[in-house]
Order: C-alpha cells, then structure tokens, then sequence
C-alpha cells in the first residue's frame, strides 16, 4: 500500500465516521416518533449529501462534478439497498432499534469505501 492510499482510506474514515455519526444522530432521533425504516431513510439521505461534498473535497482532493456525483449516488444507490437489507435483517433477528444500524455499518461501510473510491478514481 503506498502513503497516498493510506493517507486516502485515512481521510475516508474521518469522512466515513462524520457521515455515519451523522446519520445514526438523525435516525435515533426520528425512529421515537416515526418507522424505523422511514427514519433510517432520512438519516441516510442528510448524510449522503455531506458525505459527496467531504469525499469529493476532503478524501479523494476532486471538484464536486455531475459525472463524479452520478457515480457516487449510484454506488450509494447499492449501499443503500445493502444498509435496507441488513437492518431488516438484524431487526428481524432480534437486535434493537438502536443496535441494529451499528451491526450494519461494520459490514456496509467497508463495501462503500470500494464502490466511492472506484468512482472517484475513474473521474
């Protein structure tokens, strides 16, 4: 691994931590007065739109562009899916309401950080 990857996966977890920090901050509140899953969406959405402008800033040193935001709404378009999936799963199986997005940031976040760095990487 060179010094710029790892100074990049470095800056992606500060963005990463901010952006998740962010979006379980969001959904732990709305889930007490609204669906989990409804509350869990608007989170993840809030989020999204930090984490584009960090990643594309802060990360990977690029200028927000339709192509590079194209890209990365669509690799979020999958993360999404991927985080919907899991939390049904982890509620389905027992975990609590505030429990459960814990379980699926340590396996969604990984699979993020591959799909955004090859659409940043490509643009």
């Amino acid at each position: 691994m060179t010094k710029e990857t790892a100074y990049e996966i470095l800056r992606f977890g500060m963005v990463g931590a901010f952006s998740t920090a962010l979006h379980y901050g969001i959904y732990w509140v709305l889930q007490h007065w609204i669906e989990v899953n409804v509350a869990y969406t608007i989170g993840y959405a809030l989020s999204f739109l930090a984490n584009y402008w960090l990643s594309a800033h802060f990360t990977f040193h690029k200028q927000v562009s339709v192509s590079n935001g194209v890209g990365f709404g669509g690799a979020h378009l999958v993360n999404y899916g991927l985080h919907m999936v899991l939390l049904n799963l982890f509620l389905w199986v027992g975990l609590s309401n505030e429990v459960a997005p814990l379980a699926v940031y340590a396996i969604a976040i990984p699979v993020n950080f591959i799909l955004v760095r090859l659409v940043f990487r490509r643009t």
